[in-house]
């Protein structure tokens, strides 16, 4: 009998396993366009990241392997005690630490630049959804232009301010 009982939790683990390994595969394959590890892979994350119809769309867009890991075991417990908006920049709060702590590891030093640079572009992204704002009707070189002056312009802020935070 305990056996039987051992037989059957395992074949639950399995099965949950597999179930999951089917999500994230057709969760990429959503994302993306194409299997993971596809040679059209990041083709497809550029095109689909910088021709958004809005900031948020980047965001969905932009490296769907960090942003399934973010979502999974960031953004859905946070999402149970947070609002939308809050829960959001709280993932994107956690992303950023994780990108300044890996330079911190790798250069030996203070780094605080990824988690200012990217809280402007959450920020961005969440006022552009309260808005209402969306360039799906515009054509793909002007929302790639739009998404990139977005970037650049959050990092010469974050540069900016920067600099004189070290004078």
């Amino acid at each position: 009998m305990r056996f039987l009982a051992i037989w059957i939790t395992l074949k639950e683990v399995i099965l949950k396993l597999a179930e999951e390994k089917y999500y994230t595969i057709i969760f990429f394959l959503l994302r993306n366009g194409v299997p993971l590890g596809d040679p059209k892979s990041l083709d497809n994350m550029l095109r689909r990241s910088f021709g958004a119809t809005s900031f948020a769309g980047f965001w969905q867009y932009w490296n769907p392997i960090w942003g399934y890991g973010l979502g999974k075991y960031v953004n859905e417990p946070t999402r149970r005690i947070l609002p939308w908006a809050a829960a959001f920049i709280t993932i994107c709060i956690v992303s950023d630490a994780i990108y300044d702590l890996a330079t911190m590891t790798v250069s030996r030093s203070f780094a605080f630049f990824f988690t200012p640079w990217f809280f402007l572009l959450d920020v961005g992204a969440v006022l552009g959804l309260a808005l209402g704002m969306s360039f799906g009707k515009w054509p793909f070189w002007q929302r790639a232009a739009v998404n990139f002056t977005y970037l650049l312009t959050c990092l010469l802020l974050t540069l900016i301010v920067k600099r004189e935070l070290m004078t």
